[in-house]
């Protein structure tokens, strides 16, 4: 019974980890770690049990879901001609203005969070991004073209990013039902 509820909190705990996806935070990683600790601490024989074989396949869905938000976000910014520093500035902004969002939240429960999160995540790429262009010395129109585009690749990347998260927890869920 116990192994039962192990497997239950480890899935808990997984998808408020996923969760992390929406701010900008590694959520998938630290499923990954949360699962990898699960497998070694448990009992191959266990009723209950995360074999390697499961947490190989999840490392690989992992590095997709990065190279997802990687490609959506460098894509957008490269197409609209983004600086290295204006790149670095969105990233810095989205993870900012996710945690923001966070505390501000929209009126609806739960899912106000997440779309404020969303939404002031995307606001701070922007931000993030025509900062990077000013400080460059570009003009205002070339830099907040390319905050548009850092904004539209950071809700694409997390999309997709969340979605291979998503599952991630269909392959742990599926593991420890097996």
């Amino acid at each position: 019974m116990i192994q039962i509820a192990c497997a239950l909190l480890l899935v808990l705990v997984s998808v408020f980890l996923w969760a992390l996806n929406l701010i900008g935070l590694p959520g998938n990683w630290l499923v990954l770690a949360a699962v990898s600790l699960y497998a070694y601490f448990t009992p191959a024989t266990s009723r209950a049990d995360v074999g390697w074989q499961t947490i190989l396949v999840m490392i690989v869905m992992a590095l997709g879901g990065e190279a997802v938000e990687f490609l959506a976000g460098s894509l957008g910014a490269k197409k609209a001609g983004g600086s290295r520093r204006s790149a670095v500035l969105a990233l810095c902004g989205s993870m900012i203005g996710g945690l923001f969002g966070l505390t501000v939240a929209l009126p609806i429960p739960i899912i106000g969070s997440v779309a404020a999160a969303l939404l002031f995540g995307g606001l701070g790429a922007l931000g993030g991004a025509v900062l990077g262009e000013q400080w460059k010395g570009r003009a205002i129109e070339d830099s907040l073209r390319v905050g548009q585009s850092a904004f539209w690749g950071r809700l694409f990347g997390t999309f997709g990013k969340a979605i291979v998260g998503g599952l991630l927890l269909l392959v742990l869920i599926a593991s420890l039902m097996l």
